[in-house]
């Protein structure tokens, strides 16, 4: 028997998501499939808008100003999906850990995997590996895997503009003081 890894796997199912929104029910799926998810989940009118209500509040932890305020908005987001934990062997993975319920439909789903998974992550490699890239004006979602907890960039390209911005910045100042 393995423990399913929800940590990793969920926030960057929901960093991928906040970061490029599916137009449909089909894209958040397929981008469930992306990320190691094999299970079917029940289609449910309205689904692609309340799989978006749920990122939208897996967004407010993300933008949390502490720690306390991140653990209490993740405990709310626990509490509201609650289901016991329970050993699976669907599709003959091997037997695992899930955090919800066996039929929930993929809105519930994504609520139950992206806050226990956000709190096992955020418990196991800190509280503030959670945020939004540091370079202007990007507002892409982070999620530190970094072994050291630096990462503050979305993506090279990313680091390279704010590097760029940061010697300009540097020569400017530079020559203006000369």
């Amino acid at each position: 028997m393995h423990l399913n890894p929800y940590g990793e796997y969920a926030v960057l199912l929901a960093q991928s998501l906040a970061n490029d929104w599916p137009s449909d029910r089909a894209g958040i799926v397929a981008r469930t499939r992306e990320h190691g998810m094999t299970m079917p989940f029940p289609e449910r009118p309205g689904d692609h808008a309340r799989c978006r209500d749920v990122l939208d509040q897996w967004l407010t932890v993300v933008d949390a100003d502490t720690a306390d305020e991140r653990a209490h908005l993740l405990n709310q987001q626990m509490a509201a999906v609650a289901a016991y934990p329970r050993l699976t062997d669907h599709n003959r993975e091997g037997w695992h850990l899930h955090y919800r319920d066996t039929d929930d439909d993929l809105p519930l789903v994504l609520h139950s995997v992206f806050a226990v998974g956000t709190a096992l992550h955020l418990t196991t490699r800190g509280i503030n590996r959670l945020g939004h890239c540091a370079s202007n004006p990007c507002l892409n979602v982070i999620v530190d895997i970094s072994r050291n907890g630096t990462q503050r960039y979305c993506s090279p390209r990313c680091a390279s503009r704010d590097a760029v911005r940061r010697h300009r910045t540097r020569s400017r100042n530079a020559t203006q003081s000369a």
